[in-house]
């Protein structure tokens, strides 16, 4: 199966994805954290995320977030002038402020309004459209009530996080409700949830024989090895994702260096920030003072000893 990086708020940008993609590979797509219109303008951050100069990996892939069809045309107007040929909808982010604007999973409870904002992949057919949702946001009924509208668009792919938006990211995934999606969707499927290691992907692969891929976010920077493991057929050494790792972080924080203006506190700030996932599988107490270094050097050696002990 393909693999694919999930779009991460705040995480998954455009420094991060080159790292990745430079040393780990294994990723077929990298999906871009979603563009949005604010007040009805862009944000700069987002345009320059998605700019093509500031991308080296191989497939980006752009998301977009709408409520209704005038922002969604909006929206692939500029990914389109941009020249990109793969877009993506989000219909599944969870988070309150998006919610209550109707976008995300917001949406979902609407089928007219999600009618609506495909009607624009009709509009664009040199653009191949994805979707990425959740079963709903408070009901796992209102994916099956968008079946007949999904099925009905020529969409490349249908992204299915099980959870509802109101649970957000805790809870079980619901694998009862991802099975009957899964046997009446026409349309090529990707999961999307708490795949976190090699047995995972084997679960879902035997389980969803004609699954399309599997996309992955906090998995994939837990385990930043696991999508090259995957497709490789065995698992990295301990010395190779050791040395991987330590290259990652220094192209990650030579990234963040040359952007940042604001000084090493601003620096530390935000490649702390990234230690919310980044290796949350080792060990505890080393990643603990990693979060809590108070300048530069201290993160540094901080860093230093976590990768030393990776397993």
């Amino acid at each position: 199966m393909e693999i694919s990086m999930a779009p991460l708020q705040g995480f998954t940008e455009c420094g991060l994805r080159n790292a990745f993609a430079s040393c780990f590979g294994g990723v077929s797509e990298y999906y871009t954290p979603f563009v949005r219109l604010e007040k009805g303008a862009f944000r700069n951050k987002d345009l320059k995320d998605i700019a093509p100069q500031n991308n080296q990996v191989s497939d980006l892939v752009p998301q977009i977030i709408a409520a209704d069809e005038e922002e969604a045309l909006k929206l692939v107007e500029y990914v389109a002038g941009c020249g990109y040929r793969r877009l993506d909808i989000n219909m599944g982010c969870p988070f309150p402020l998006m919610v209550r604007k109707g976008r995300g999973a917001g949406i979902l409870s609407h089928p007219d309004r999600v009618a609506r904002v495909l009607s624009v992949v009709h509009r664009y057919p040199e653009i191949r459209f994805s979707v990425k949702m959740r079963l709903g946001w408070d009901s796992e009924q209102e994916i099956f009530a968008l079946l007949d509208i999904l099925n009905g668009h020529p969409l490349y792919q249908v992204t299915l996080h099980p959870r509802l938006g109101i649970q957000q990211y805790k809870g079980k995934c619901s694998m009862d409700s991802f099975a009957a999606f899964y046997e009446q969707c026409k349309l090529p499927l990707v999961y999307n949830g708490d795949v976190m290691s090699l047995g995972d992907i084997a679960a879902l692969e035997s389980h969803f024989p004609r699954l399309k891929g599997v996309m992955i976010g906090r998995g994939l920077l837990a385990r930043p090895w696991l999508a090259s493991e995957y497709q490789e057929g065995s698992a990295w050494p301990y010395e190779r994702r050791r040395d991987a790792f330590r290259q990652f972080h220094q192209e990650l924080l030579s990234f963040y260096t040359s952007r940042i203006e604001g000084g090493s506190a601003q620096l530390l700030g935000k490649m702390s920030s990234f230690w919310e996932y980044l290796l949350a599988v080792e060990d505890r107490k080393k990643l603990k003072k990693i979060r809590k270094s108070s300048n530069l050097n201290t993160y540094l050696q901080a860093v230093g000893d976590l990768i030393s002990s990776i397993r």
